[in-house]
């Protein structure tokens, strides 16, 4: 399988892994295997490991299918939710 390669700063790749360690610790916590997550998401084992080493080439929908099945899919809503700075831009063209 050729999986695309996604640069990505090592800074910025620390919250991937952290992200990917968030996850499988909330599995371990509900007590469910790689198989049962990943069946239930209709992704593949091996897409579910990459995920939780947080593998920055994975789709994000696949992220969203392994939170949905953990019921965790309000935390993906608060991605990019506070825009402060995206506000205060818009704030100055305002002006």
């Amino acid at each position: 399988m050729n999986f695309k390669k996604a640069t990505v700063l090592p800074k910025y790749q620390k919250i991937f892994d952290g992200i990917g360690e968030n996850i499988k610790l909330a599995r371990k916590r509900r007590k469910l295997t790689t198989e049962q997550v990943s069946e239930r998401a209709g992704i593949h084992r091996a897409t579910l490991h990459r995920i939780e080493k947080g593998d920055p080439a994975v789709a994000m929908g696949s992220y969203f299918n392994v939170l949905r099945v953990l019921n965790l899919e309000n935390d993906f809503k608060k991605i990019a939710q506070d825009d402060e700075f995206g506000r205060k831009l818009q704030d100055l063209d305002l002006l």
